[in-house]
């Protein structure tokens, strides 16, 4: 169990184990590509927010932000060795650094979703645009933004030299 104090003094208690992010990432990820597969052909594009915020529907053969390492199966299994090194973080830190785990169950989540549209279609769904006129963010999904939001948790964790913020106060 880990507690918060709310706003109005009060502690929130939260009994949410950090490794329940990762389906939550997973089906979030993995529903909204089904959305956007079954309602939008490839290279379509839908303004959310006029051209700063889009829907543009692609397929990712490469890796993040469209680099590419060779062929989709060496994409595949630098993925999958890439998830056997997360558990292994994740599985190193203590029991009471609950930021650190929330932050790689994000990344393990995000993860987990790019290598099953890798599996089952041979390259990623991406679909966010964002930018001005012709300058825009490569075109990601939700599973490239948990991926950027763990790492960011890590980085932060690690550079405040904190590791042990969100003690478990049992």
């Amino acid at each position: 169990m880990y507690r918060m104090q709310i706003s109005t003094g009060e502690w929130l208690e939260i009994k949410m184990h950090p490794l329940f992010l990762v389906p939550l990432t997973i089906v979030v990820d993995q529903v909204s590509k089904l959305i956007i597969r079954f309602n939008m052909n490839r290279g379509e594009s839908l303004e959310v927010i006029g051209q700063f915020f889009q829907l543009t529907y692609i397929h990712n053969p490469g890796a993040a932000f469209g680099f590419n390492l060779g062929s989709p199966l060496i994409h595949t299994v630098i993925s999958v060795v890439a998830l056997f090194f997360l558990i292994y973080i994740y599985r190193n830190f203590e029991e009471e650094e609950v930021s650190g785990r929330y932050g790689i169950s994000l990344v393990l989540g995000g993860a987990i979703g790019n290598i099953i549209d890798r599996i089952y279609l041979g390259e990623v769904v991406d679909f966010f645009d964002v930018g001005l006129g012709s300058y825009r963010w490569p075109i990601f999904n939700f599973a490239d933004s948990f991926v950027t939001v763990g790492v960011f948790v890590l980085i932060f964790i690690h550079s405040s030299g904190d590791k042990q913020d969100l003690r478990d106060s049992d």
